[in-house]
């Protein structure tokens, strides 16, 4: 058993939709969560600058003392790679692999769709992640800028009219393609998973990645004897990197409930990168 806490880190609040999965499967783990608000998005940056804070925010969870490290953004998991990986003195998972393992297991046909960001679509990470898992899947993505500013303003009802418009101009990406499987490659678009199923119909299997990612993270935490061998009573801590008057009411957004949880700033560089 082990009780130190799990490490989980986003750009902003979309890891929350992971943090909430992973509590909703191991109710009995503690988790330190840090958004990097302050330097939000992460989606349009290079891929220099995006590795860059990215290694700052592992970082900060491992001086935290996590026991395992969630990259939960689309966008950082999609360019941390080994050597940086190899430099943790605990297990890491981003939300690729799993997401990807999820996606290949549902598909039938072969034919996967992927939506993220402009970052996550053009790194190429979840086409190399499926074909490392079945040569024969067949994949298209599609960028999906507004998306998040979307969902982070609340713009997440079923019936409401802007969401549905943008996300017809980029579901149309995938006319003829006869996809059975759509990766949400972003940890923001579980939000908005019921008017994406409504719009391409009950026969495309959406792949969330939050979900996937806290299975995954069970199995890992499962197989190396991590568990707290608690069954509930786990808190969370949540720290980010500039003081906002939005991070605890977008939180509600992704948790369905306020952060009554310990609640700081987090100490990093916050110097602008030209890209």
């Amino acid at each position: 058993m082990d009780t130190r806490p799990i490490g989980v880190f986003d750009s902003g609040v979309g890891g929350l939709s992971v943090l909430r999965e992973v509590t909703r499967l191991l109710p009995g783990e503690d988790i330190v969560y840090f958004g990097d608000v302050g330097r939000v998005p992460y989606g349009n940056r290079s891929r220099e600058v995006i590795y860059r804070y990215s290694s700052e925010d592992l970082r900060f969870l491992r001086d935290k003392g996590v026991k395992f490290i969630v990259a939960a953004c689309g966008t950082a998991s999609s360019v941390i790679d080994a050597a940086l990986i190899r430099q943790l003195p605990v297990p890491y998972t981003g939300v690729i692999e799993p997401t990807a393992r999820a996606a290949a297991a549902a598909t039938k046909n072969k034919k996967v769709g992927i939506i993220g960001t402009a970052a996550t679509i053009k790194s190429g990470s979840f086409v190399r992640a499926l074909a490392a898992i079945d040569p024969a899947i067949e994949t298209r993505g599609q960028g999906c800028p507004l998306l998040v500013p979307l969902v982070e303003n609340g713009y997440i009802d079923f019936e409401n009219k802007v969401t549905r418009l943008v996300l017809e101009e980029y579901l149309r990406r995938f006319d003829g393609f006869e996809m059975d499987t759509l990766i949400l490659g972003c940890t923001h678009y579980p939000l908005l998973k019921p008017i994406i199923q409504d719009l391409l119909g009950p026969g495309i299997a959406l792949i969330d990645s939050g979900a996937a990612t806290a299975a995954y993270v069970r199995e890992l935490l499962a197989k190396q004897g991590l568990l707290s061998g608690r069954e509930s009573g786990g808190t969370a801590r949540y720290y980010i990197s500039e003081h906002t008057e939005t991070f605890a009411e977008t939180a509600k957004i992704f948790l369905g409930h306020g952060i009554e949880a310990e609640y700081a700033v987090a100490e990093l560089p916050l110097e602008e990168t030209p890209v």
